[in-house]
């Protein structure tokens, strides 16, 4: 279980995810003035180790942090940011307060998952994040707004932007512009927390009609690889693709499938059929 931390282009550092603990990439950019921090972590070890790292390549800690929705791998962090100014939407300030009452003892995460409040997958990664201690504090952030920020960080500027999606109602993107590097966060991902993960057509398409507006040749996945812009377009066009079947065929899985597959003209990858999988549930 090992980090990496990575530099592209001239201003943009991050940290490699780890799935076991349900660690997201961490960004940081680094203007002439202000250095800004993208999502806090999922631990406050896990916001500490970056800027550690960061501070032992000459990278200075950060100015502002800013948190690109309200689930838990990308807020618990928080607490552990202390003297930084912390910048979320209002709807992840929202959706953060109903946390606050929360206790995240075994058996009472467990509790949360019998009841629907909580995912398996996220009590099982949050168990294992915090093995030795749990006091988890919700800090909510200091700033918050609407629809779009502007930051120049002097030399480098941030657009961040509440685009939403399946997976969080709250999700912004960071574009950073001079970089042409958008950090997607977790918003092109399916929505977990329901009985079943899915995706639905409408707010699919929408998303990625506001996400093809940004003139970027780096996109960061939260919980994958920075992809190109070309790897971008091939994920779009899945996504755009089997939307539009699951429409034509009603929802019909084997259509759907069957016309994907003559589509492709090839045999199904795994992450095709859950893709197909996931818009069939959302239907």
């Amino acid at each position: 279980m090992m980090h990496s931390i990575n530099k592209i282009g001239e201003r943009f550092w991050y940290i490699t995810p780890i799935s076991l603990t349900d660690r997201p990439i961490l960004g940081m950019v680094v203007g002439n003035n202000k250095t800004l921090m993208i999502d806090a972590g999922n631990s406050e070890d896990h916001a500490h180790y970056f800027q550690e790292e960061l501070l032992k390549m000459g990278v200075p800690n950060p100015d502002m942090v800013v948190l690109t929705h309200w689930h838990w791998d990308h807020i618990f962090g928080l607490s552990g940011l202390q003297n930084i100014v912390s910048i979320a939407s209002e709807d992840t300030k929202e959706a953060m307060a109903e946390l606050i009452p929360f206790s995240w003892s075994d058996e009472a995460i467990d509790a949360r998952v019998k009841e629907g409040i909580e995912i398996e997958f996220c009590a099982r990664a949050i168990k294992e994040e915090f093995t030795e201690h749990r006091d988890i504090k919700i800090v909510l952030p200091d700033v918050t707004f609407d629809k779009r920020l502007e930051i120049d960080l002097g030399g480098v500027t941030c657009i961040i932007q509440h685009v939403g999606g399946d997976h969080s109602a709250d999700s912004v993107v960071v574009y950073i512009k001079e970089e042409k590097i958008l950090f997607l966060a977790d918003c092109i991902y399916p929505n977990l927390y329901a009985t079943k993960e899915n995706y639905t057509i409408k707010e699919t398409l929408r998303l990625l009609d506001v996400l093809e507006q940004f003139d970027a040749e780096t996109y960061i996945p939260s919980h994958q690889q920075p992809i190109s812009k070309e790897a971008f377009n091939q994920e779009v066009a899945k996504l755009r693709t089997i939307a539009t079947y699951t429409e034509s065929y009603s929802g019909d899985q084997q259509k759907i499938t069957a016309a994907y597959e003559a589509h492709v003209k090839r045999e199904l990858t795994e992450d095709e059929i859950e893709t197909i999988l996931n818009f069939v549930n959302g239907y």
